[in-house]
């Protein structure tokens, strides 16, 4: 029985190991993406603006018992931030997000940060969440992650929490992450898309 568990052990860390190495191709074209990523040293994925995926209609009640539709923040940046309350990395990061959109928020940047929160059981814990880290922007409530199906394959890997992607003014997919970032690796998936004519 030992064997059997050190065999399955050994598979799994073998198995991440190589699901996080595909994150990191120095930069290279991301074939695995499904997509025209190409993936920097710091696991954030871009695509040129000729080759840009529309986002999917994401949309429904948000924790606060609002509705948002995404859609109609076309005409701005849109950063979408998949989390969870129950999430470790989801935490580190949180306060990044938060200060990152005030930041733009202060300046006047045409930049919308929506949150969505999956998997949590009730409300109450993602409300307690947004509170806890100063989250001020909206985030849909999403406790069975059929948004995040919504995305087209090799886009969004639903079991990648936290993920992050940047939307350009027109709805299109510019960047993504698939792994918990701090202030300085958001604002250079944002700064790029901002820059943009």
């Amino acid at each position: 029985m030992r064997i059997g568990r050190a065999l399955l052990l050994t598979a799994v860390t073998l198995a991440s190991a190589v699901t996080l190495s595909a994150c990191d191709d120095g930069g290279k074209p991301n074939g695995s993406a499904g997509g025209n990523y190409v993936t920097g040293a710091a696991g954030i994925s871009t695509v040129a603006q000729g080759s840009r995926a529309e986002a999917p209609k994401l949309d429904g009640e948000t924790v606060d018992g609002k509705t948002l539709d995404v859609t109609s923040l076309k005409g701005k940046i849109v950063v979408l931030n998949v989390w969870g309350s129950w999430c470790p990395p989801c935490r580190n990061e949180a306060k990044y997000f938060a200060k990152v959109s005030k930041e733009l928020a202060d300046a006047g940047k045409d930049v919308a940060f929506v949150g969505i929160n999956t998997r949590d059981n009730s409300k109450q814990n993602a409300t307690a969440f947004e509170e806890n880290f100063g989250i001020t922007y909206p985030s849909l409530y999403d406790p069975d992650g059929k948004l995040m199906l919504r995305f087209p394959a090799g886009t969004l890997n639903p079991q990648a929490i936290p993920s992050t992607i940047v939307l350009d003014k027109q709805g299109r997919i510019a960047a993504r992450t698939l792994v918990a970032i701090n202030d300085e690796q958001l604002r250079s998936m944002i700064d790029p898309v901002l820059a943009e004519q």
